[in-house]
């Protein structure tokens, strides 16, 4: 929105309209969104597991692929996504085929297994970044570091880019299907179909808050925060007192990663439907909230992390993992 006015696509800085065109036979929003889910399947990966312990006695789970010589793509997950999510596998693939090594960074209790600590994971958990961050540098010296989020990794991402500024340490960014204003994002996540993926993620989390269930219930309402009918409930029950926020209005407002974005130093491209399900089209930051380093990509069409064209019905073509391997070869 740029002066209270929704953002055209000619407002959106460099809003080069996107080159995405969708397919005919997935045309709609919540077709886009949800094809990747229900009948994607990526072969399975040769993964390595990496763990690292971190300074507060807790750990995080990296996964990669064989190392060879070429650049580092971090990944950071959507909300309840892994490495097993179709669209962080599909990457992963398309990524190692085109030369990168990439890397998926797993949030505090998304690797498979719980943390250790009474504590979650956020759209604002940036602090976990530096310690990927140096240990990817060291594994691979000497190459190009770039990152990419989705979704609530998204926000992360850009959160961190803004807040380090010059000083994040990686080469070029990349940001995909970002929840702008997580106000809206609640709001819009509670209206209509999307309430589809709101219970499907709320389920995901009730799963993960049942395995940490001994060390939740002295920080919080545990068995009010598992009725939690929306995601203003859930983040006032559960993500803000976990994660030291007065309230979900405090932890919408402080974790938002638009005051940031004037501030992001590197190379950063955002690629964003008008149409996604997760939030509203005018949602998205006007030109004078970006910094000349970002480059926002909106296209009409493409949904929730979805972007699929292709002609022939069922043999879909995943544009995204197309765009995103260009972007970054760019920029290495």
């Amino acid at each position: 929105m740029h002066n209270g006015v929704p953002v055209t696509l000619e407002q959106a800085q460099g809003c080069r309209r996107s080159a995405f065109r969708t397919s005919w036979w997935l045309a709609n929003a919540h077709l886009q969104t949800l094809w990747p889910t229900v009948a994607r399947r990526v072969p399975r990966l040769p993964l390595i597991w990496h763990r690292l312990e971190l300074p507060d006695g807790d750990f995080i789970d990296l996964a990669t692929l064989p190392p060879r010589a070429g650049p580092v793509v971090m990944m950071l997950h959507g909300l309840a996504g892994s490495v097993h999510s179709p669209y962080a596998a599909g990457l992963m693939r398309s990524l190692y085929r085109d030369g990168f090594n990439p890397v998926q960074f797993h949030f505090r209790t998304c690797s498979g297994e719980p943390n250790r600590l009474p504590r979650l994971y956020h759209s604002g958990d940036t602090g976990d970044l530096p310690h990927a961050r140096d240990w990817l540098r060291k594994q691979y010296p000497g190459e190009a570091l770039f990152a990419v989020g989705f979704s609530l990794g998204a926000n992360v991402l850009l959160k961190w880019l803004g807040d380090e500024g010059a000083a994040a340490g990686i080469d070029a960014a990349a940001a995909v299907s970002v929840p702008f204003n997580l106000h809206h994002a609640a709001q819009r996540l509670d209206t209509g179909f999307s309430r589809l993926y709101q219970g499907h993620l709320l389920r995901k989390l009730r799963r993960t808050m049942r395995q940490k269930e001994n060390q939740l219930r002295d920080y919080i309402d545990f068995d009010r925060a598992m009725q939690a009918r929306n995601f203003f409930e859930y983040d006032d029950l559960v993500t803000a007192p976990l994660h030291g926020f007065a309230g979900v209005d405090d932890y919408y407002d402080r974790v938002c990663c638009v005051p940031g974005l004037r501030n992001i130093h590197i190379p950063c491209l955002i690629l964003h439907a008008r149409d996604d399900p997760f939030m509203y089209p005018h949602s998205i930051p006007g030109d004078d909230r970006l910094s000349p380093a970002v480059r926002m990509e909106i296209s009409p069409r493409g949904g929730h992390v979805g972007f699929i064209g292709g002609n022939i019905p069922g043999r879909a073509r995943y544009w995204l993992e197309t765009r995103l391997g260009t972007w970054f070869h760019q920029q290495g």
